[in-house]
């Protein structure tokens, strides 16, 4: 492998991952202030509005880039050290620890709480830790077979759709993490599987062969042109399987209301991520990389830099900035939602969202900088 060192980071990159760090606080914002309209996976387009289906849709994307880019930076951070794979190996290993770890005890109790906790949910940061300690063994494999398995996990797993085990079978609990979303019941404490971490095994490999495209060696003229193909391919694959409605998610439906059958049409399943929602997605991954390529000297996207560069600490820190901003509000206005306080109108979650952005942002930056001049200190890069 050829050593290449690479001296800073790359704008684009940390652009869409700033990007989607505020998409996933909108997200965000909608599963705490409309708890008392909880929206199934896929949604039910027939009680759901468009403006909270096109919130959803929105957050969509965050997990297919975040797991991704995961993959791609650990790519880049062994070209950065002159391309070892056992270093590579041993950084993704510790750093997918480290996330679980994080998933269970700091980002559980950010959502319920509860400590101890009754119920564990292991969700994103579980899936990236997951699936990294997945890629520190798969990348010893050629890294064209690591495409290939990639292509598979990504194209074929919903073959497996089907396969389903009892809960007295030996098969259910590495069944429910790799595939089928489900509980697990250990004693006390009930795990809920949100994110089965198979296909996102696919991602993550995928973001990694993704790596030499963003080598210094490599033209930016070539990379922008693979980044619009392979963005137009994803799409086009995405409409024409949509339109066949046989394979790669659940069918979509023709209703009377036009606006009804298009949001059946892009009603995708995210749990785990169906075929169709990560060519969907990773389609815009890919248009939005190409689109930051061209905008990355401009200063007015600066913002998104910052948010990407700390991504990590600004979701800890909004989790429970959000669970004190819902607390103060029962505490103010009580529970004007049933057994929740809520919000009625979409618009009141974007409006938040964006107070939320500014109010959190000095102290993202401050910590950005303070990473970047404390290099030597090694627990940093972890956040």
């Amino acid at each position: 492998m050829e050593k290449v060192i690479l001296r800073k980071r790359i704008t684009s990159i940390d652009m869409l991952r700033g990007l989607v760090m505020l998409f996933m606080l909108l997200d965000h914002v909608r599963e705490t202030f409309f708890l008392h309209l909880q929206m199934g996976d896929p949604v039910d387009v027939q009680t759901v509005s468009f403006p909270l289906f096109f919130n959803r849709m929105l957050a969509h994307i965050c997990a297919p880039v975040f797991i991704l880019l995961t993959g791609l930076s650990a790519f880049l951070y062994g070209q950065a050290r002159g391309g070892s794979r056992k270093e590579i190996s041993l950084f993704l290993f510790k750093r997918g620890v480290f996330l679980i770890l994080l998933e269970l005890i700091v980002i559980n109790f950010g959502w319920t709480g509860e400590f101890p906790p009754h119920k564990i949910y292991l969700q994103v940061i579980w899936a990236i830790g997951f699936s990294m300690i997945s890629l520190s063994l798969l990348l010893w494999l050629p890294e064209k077979l690591l495409l290939i398995l990639a292509l598979i996990l990504i194209f074929g797993h919903n073959t497996l759709d089907s396969l389903h085990f009892d809960k007295s079978s030996p098969w259910y609990t590495p069944w429910a993490i790799l595939h089928d979303r489900s509980w697990l019941n250990w004693g006390w404490i009930n795990i809920r599987t949100s994110y089965p971490i198979l296909p996102w095994i696919g991602v993550i490999s995928l973001g990694y062969c993704l790596g030499p495209l963003f080598k210094k060696t490599t033209k930016p003229v070539f990379r922008q042109r693979f980044l619009l193909i392979s963005g137009f391919i994803s799409l086009s694959l995405f409409l024409i399987l949509r339109y066949i409605n046989v394979y790669g998610d659940k069918p979509w439906m023709n209703f009377d209301s036009s606006w009804l059958t298009f949001m059946s049409f892009f009603n995708i399943t995210k749990y785990p991520p169906s075929l169709l929602f990560l060519l969907f997605t990773l389609s815009i991954a890919f248009f939005l990389l190409f689109g930051f390529e061209k905008l990355s000297s401009k200063l007015e996207f600066k913002p998104l830099l910052v948010l990407g560069s700390v991504p990590m600490f600004f979701y800890i820190v909004h989790l429970y900035f959000l669970k004190l901003l819902y607390l103060l509000s029962v505490a103010v206005w009580g529970k004007n939602k049933g057994d929740f306080f809520g919000f009625t109108h979409v618009w009141q979650l974007w409006t938040t969202t964006i107070v939320i952005a500014f109010i959190l942002y000095p102290f993202v930056k401050w910590f950005s900088k303070y990473k970047s001049e404390h290099k030597n200190i090694k627990w940093l890069k972890y956040l």
